[in-house]
C-alpha cells in the first residue's frame, strides 16, 4: 500500500472502526527502553491488567473483626515501609496492589451500608423533626424515635470504620506512589557512565564479543548433549518446515499485501475500496510479525538455543512489530503516488527520503529492543549499555532534525492567509522546533553522562511522532466510513460528525501520550479511578454513569419528541382546520415542552439531586437576571407568538420599517424575508411591543390606491369615467365591492383623483398598481388629457450687473443709484398652468421677443 496509502489523509477526521487494532498494534510497538525509573508501556498494560483482575475480584462480603486486624497489620507494614524508605520498587509495587485490594473492599462495604442507613433515616424524617429542649412529646413516638436512632447508628457503625480504613488506605496509597514517582525521577536524573569516553569502549566491546561467542558455544554445547541432539533431529523436519515458512512470510509477506492493497485502489478510488485496502495493508504488519513470532518459537522448541539465544528470540516479534510498523507508517505518510491529498506537502524525492528514515527508525527501534534483551540476560554494566546504545540515540536524533526539516518545508507550503491556516501552520512549525530541539538535547545530554533522560527524550520523541502519524491515518479512516456511510465526500470537511469523532480519539490518545513519556500506569489508574468516582458539588454526587445515563435517557426522550413532532405535521394536523402557521405554533410548542420533559425525566433517571442547588441557583437567578433581561424577554414574546399567533409564517408583515414575509418564528426572534431577498433578523420583543402591520392576516384581500393628477382645464367626468374603467378592467380587482374614483380637489398643480381598489390577493399589488399606471398612460395620451407637473419661472429685477464688464455694454451714470446694480437679488415665483395655458416647457416662446432690459427687474429672464 505503499503507492496510495493513506494519500488524502484530512486533518479534521479520526478513528472509529478498527481503532482498537491499530492502537494495541501501537502499543505493541512503543516497548520502551528499559531502566531504572522507566515503565514500559507493555509492563504497564500487564500491570493495570493484574490490578484489575484483583479489583474485579474484590469480595463485598461485610468484613469481620479478623479482617480489620489483618488490615492493620498491613497498614503498619506499609507505615514502616514509607518511614524506612528502603524497600525495593518490586516490595512497594506488590504493598501498592495489596493496599488497592484492602481499599477497594473498604469501598464495597461502605456502600453496602449506605442504602439501609437512607432506610432508616427515611423513617426517622417521618416522624418529623425532634422536639426542642424543654418540650415533650408523645411517648410512643419518642420510644419509637429512639429505637430509630439506635437502629442507624448500628447500621452506620460498620460504614463509618470501613469509611475511616478506606481514608487510611487511600493515603497509604498516595504515599506510596509518591516514593515511586521520587525514585523514578531520581533514576531518570542520575549521571552514570559518560559514553562519549574512550576508556568505557574495550569493555563494551569485549561485553558485545562475549555475548556472541556465548551465542555460538552454547548451540555447540547443546548438541554434544545426546538427549538433545536426539530431541532436535527428532523435531527437526517440523522445525524446518516452521522456519521457511516464517522465513517467507518475513520476505514476501508484506510486499504481496502491499500488491494486493494497491491493486485494491488503482482502477476505481470509492470509500469501499479504499477501506478494503487499508485493511488488507495492515497485513504489512501482522504478517510478517507472524513469521518473527513463528521464527521464535522455533528456536524455543529447538532446545539448543540456549539462555543468549532464547534472550533474543523472546523479544523477536516485538522488534519484528516495531520494524514493520515503522516501515508501514512511513509508506503512509510519504506515499509513493502523487495522486490524492497528501498527508505532508513534500517533493517526491523528500517523500522517498522520508520512507527511508522511517526504515531506519523501525530498524533502530528494533536493535534497542535486542540490546535491552542482550543486556539483561549477560547483566551488562550501565558502561557497557550506555556505550552500545549510544549510537542509536545518536542516529535517532540526526534523522529527527531531518524529519523536523520536512514538518517546516510542509507547513510553509500552505501560504494562505487565512487566520484558521495561518494558526495550523505556526502550531506545526511549533511542534518542528520541539522536535529538532529534543533531537538535539538528547544525544547530549545521553553524551555527558544522563544517559537514562537523554535517550528517553530522543526515543520518546520518536515514538510520539509515530503516535501522531497513526492518528493521521485514524482521521482519514474515519473520513472514509463517512463518505461510505453519508455517500458525501464533497461535505466530509465541513461535517461536525468526523470532527467530534476526532476529538474524542485525540482524547483516548492521551493516556498512551502519558506511557510513552514515562508516566506509571498506577497513577492513569487513580485518575481513572477518580474519575467514576465522579465528583461532588454541595450535596449532590455526580458520576460519568450518572452523566452517561443522563445522555442516554434526554437522548431517548428528544428523539421520541421529535418522532411526535414529524407524525403532527405530517399526518394529524394538516386534517386540521388550523392553518400553516398554527401548525407549526403547535409543533413548536410541543418541541419546546418535549425538550423540557427530556431533560426533567433524564435529570430524575440518573439520580442527580438538584434540591441542594435551588439555593444557588436562586442567588444566581438575580444576577443572570439582570444579565439576561433582553434574552428572557425576547423569550417570552416568542412563546407569547406562538400562543396568540398574532403573526404566522408566510405573512406579509411591516414592522419596525422592514417589509416583507415571515419565515420563521423561534423563541427568540423572527425571521422576515424582504422582497429583496435578504433576511432580516427581527426580535421577538419588538414584534410584541411595536406597531406591526399584517397584510395577509385572515385572507389575502386588500385595498390598492393609486393617486393621478391632470391639468387644469381636462373635463373631470370624462377623467372619472376613464379611471373607473381601467380599475374595473383589472382581474385581480374585485368588483363587489366596485372600485371607487374619488375627485379629491384642486391642487397646486393639478386636480387630484384617487383610484381606490380591492385586491383578492394583496401580495400582487405592485403588479396591479404597475399595469394601471401604464394603462392610465396610455389612455390619457389617446384622449389627450395631460398630467402635469410643477414648473417654476426665474424674474431677474437688475440684470444690467449681469451684463457689467461685458463688451458693449455702458456703465452706469455718474451718480446714479448703483445699490441695486450691486446686489442682484432673484425673484422665484411659482407658476403653475392655469385653465387652457400650456405648461412653461410646452410654451412657443422666441427669445427675441422678450422685452428688453429697463432696470425695473420686469424683464421676463425664461429661456
Amino acid at each position: 500500500m505503499n503507492r496510495t496509502g493513506l494519500n488524502c489523509l484530512g486533518p479534521r477526521c479520526k478513528a472509529a472502526t478498527l481503532r482498537g487494532l491499530l492502537v494495541a498494534c501501537f502499543v505493541l510497538a512503543l516497548v520502551a527502553v528499559p531502566g531504572v525509573g522507566v515503565v514500559s508501556p507493555g509492563a504497564a498494560l500487564a500491570q493495570s491488567a493484574t490490578q484489575s483482575d484483583t479489583s474485579a475480584s474484590t469480595s463485598t462480603v461485610p468484613l469481620s473483626e479478623e479482617d480489620y486486624t489483618q488490615w492493620q497489620a498491613v497498614a503498619n507494614r506499609a507505615e514502616d515501609a514509607i518511614q524506612t524508605n528502603r524497600a525495593s520498587d518490586t516490595a512497594l509495587e506488590s504493598l501498592r496492589t495489596e493496599l488497592v485490594d484492602w481499599r477497594a473492599r473498604f469501598a464495597a462495604n461502605h456502600t453496602d451500608t449506605t442504602a439501609a442507613a437512607r432506610a432508616v433515616q427515611a423513617q426517622l424524617d417521618t416522624l418529623g423533626p425532634a422536639p426542642a429542649e424543654g418540650e415533650e412529646e408523645a411517648p410512643e413516638v419518642a420510644e419509637q424515635r429512639a429505637s430509630l436512632n439506635d437502629k442507624l447508628a448500628e447500621i452506620q457503625a460498620p460504614s463509618r470504620r470501613a469509611e475511616l480504613a478506606h481514608s487510611q488506605a487511600d493515603a497509604l496509597v498516595r504515599s506510596v506512589d509518591g516514593m515511586l514517582r521520587a525514585r523514578q525521577t531520581d533514576a531518570m536524573l542520575e549521571l552514570g557512565p559518560a559514553p562519549i569516553d574512550p576508556t568505557k569502549w574495550p569493555a563494551a566491546i569485549t561485553d558485545l564479543t562475549s555475548y556472541f561467542v556465548q551465542m555460538v558455544e552454547e548451540p555447540r554445547d547443546a548438541w554434544a548433549n545426546q538427549g538433545k541432539r536426539a530431541a532436535f533431529m527428532k523435531n527437526l523436519p517440523v522445525l524446518l518446515g516452521l522456519l521457511a515458512l516464517a522465513l517467507l512470510l518475513v520476505l514476501r509477506g508484506r510486499s504481496w499485501f502491499e500488491r494486493l492493497a494497491f491493486r485494491l485502489v488503482a482502477k476505481e478510488r470509492t470509500a469501499v475500496r479504499w477501506l478494503i485496502s487499508f485493511v488488507v495493508s495492515l497485513g504489512q504488519i501482522i504478517i510478517p510479525t507472524v513469521g518473527a513470532l513463528m521464527i521464535s518459537s522455533a528456536i524455543m522448541a529447538s532446545g539448543i538455543g540456549g539462555t543468549a539465544i532464547e534472550a533474543l528470540a523472546t523479544v523477536l516479534p516485538a522488534a519484528g512489530f516495531q520494524l514493520f510498523f515503522a516501515r508501514w507508517l512511513g509508506n503512509n505518510i510519504f506515499p509513493m503516488s502523487d495522486s490524492g491529498e497528501l498527508p505532508l506537502e513534500l517533493s517526491a524525492a523528500q517523500r522517498r527520503e522520508g520512507r527511508l528514515y522511517a526504515l531506519f527508525f523501525g530498524g533502530l527501534l528494533a536493535a534497542d529492543t535486542l540490546l535491552n534483551a542482550a543486556g539483561e540476560a549477560a547483566a551488562w554494566s550501565d558502561a557497557t549499555h550506555n556505550v552500545l546504545h549510544f549510537p542509536i540515540v545518536v542516529l535517532v536524533g540526526l534523522f529527527l532534525l531531518r524529519i523536523s526539516r520536512f514538518i517546516v518545508v510542509h507547513a510553509r507550503s500552505d501560504d494562505s492567509e487565512s487566520e484558521d491556516r495561518s494558526f495550523r501552520r505556526h502550531l506545526i512549525i511549533l511542534l518542528a522546533r520541539l522536535v529538532s530541539i529534543m533531537a538535539i538535547v538528547g544525544p547530549l545530554l545521553a553524551a555527558v553522562g544522563y544517559f537514562k533522560v537523554g535517550s528517553a527524550i530522543s526515543l520518546q520523541t520518536l515514538k510520539s511522532l509515530m503516535l501522531i502519524s497513526l492518528l493521521i491515518g485514524i482521521q482519514k479512516l474515519i473520513e472514509e466510513i463517512y463518505v461510505l456511510i453519508t455517500r458525501d465526500r464533497a461535505g466530509v470537511a465541513e461535517s461536525l460528525w468526523p470532527v467530534l469523532a476526532g476529538f474524542a480519539v485525540t482524547l483516548l490518545s492521551l493516556p498512551v501520550f502519558a506511557l510513552i513519556w514515562g508516566a506509571r500506569v498506577t497513577d492513569l489508574a487513580e485518575l481513572w479511578s477518580e474519575f467514576k468516582g465522579g465528583f461532588s458539588l454541595g450535596d449532590t454526587h455526580i458520576s460519568p454513569g450518572d452523566f452517561v445515563t443522563f445522555v442516554i435517557v434526554f437522548a431517548l426522550c428528544y428523539a421520541l419528541t421529535r418522532v411526535v413532532q414529524g407524525t403532527l405535521k405530517t399526518t394529524v394536523l394538516p386534517k386540521t382546520k388550523l392553518d400553516i402557521g398554527g401548525q407549526n405554533a403547535v409543533v413548536s410548542g410541543l418541541g419546546y415542552i418535549g425538550i423540557f420533559l427530556a431533560a426533567l425525566a433524564a435529570i430524575t433517571t440518573a439520580g442527580i439531586d438538584l434540591s441542594s442547588l435551588a439555593i444557588v441557583a436562586g442567588a444566581l437567578s438575580v444576577g443572570v437576571g439582570f444579565g439576561l433581561r433582553t434574552i428572557v424577554e425576547n423569550f417570552v414574546s416568542g412563546i407569547i407568538l406562538l400562543v396568540e399567533r398574532p403573526i404566522s409564517e408566510g405573512d406579509w408583515i411591516e414592522a419596525g420599517g422592514q417589509m416583507g414575509f415571515v419565515r420563521n418564528i423561534s423563541v427568540r426572534s423572527t425571521r422576515i424575508e424582504t422582497f429583496d431577498r435578504t433576511d432580516v433578523i427581527v426580535p421577538n420583543a419588538d414584534l410584541i411591543s411595536g406597531v406591526v402591520t399584517n397584510w395577509t392576516r385572515g385572507n389575502m384581500i386588500g385595498r390598492l390606491i393609486v393617486k393621478v393628477g391632470v391639468a387644469y382645464g381636462n373635463d373631470t367626468r370624462r377623467v372619472q369615467d376613464i379611471l373607473q374603467e381601467i380599475a374595473e378592467a383589472q382581474p385581480l380587482v374585485l368588483l363587489n365591492p366596485p372600485p371607487g374614483i374619488i375627485f379629491n380637489g384642486f391642487g397646486a398643480d393639478s386636480l387630484d383623483f384617487e383610484m381606490r381598489m380591492i385586491l383578492r390577493d394583496i401580495t400582487q399589488v405592485l403588479v396591479v398598481q404597475t399595469e394601471v399606471n401604464h394603462q392610465i398612460a396610455e389612455r390619457f395620451k389617446e384622449e389627450g388629457i395631460e398630467i402635469p407637473f410643477a414648473q417654476r419661472d426665474i424674474w431677474l429685477r437688475n440684470p444690467e450687473a449681469l451684463l457689467q464688464g461685458k463688451p458693449g455694454v455702458a456703465a452706469p451714470a455718474p451718480g446714479a443709484d448703483d445699490t441695486q446694480g450691486a446686489e442682484t437679488p432673484v425673484e422665484h415665483k411659482d407658476q403653475s398652468p392655469g385653465p387652457g395655458r400650456a405648461p412653461a416647457h410646452m410654451r412657443d416662446r422666441n427669445p427675441d421677443d422678450a422685452p428688453e432690459a429697463d432696470g425695473t427687474g420686469e424683464g421676463d429672464a425664461d429661456r
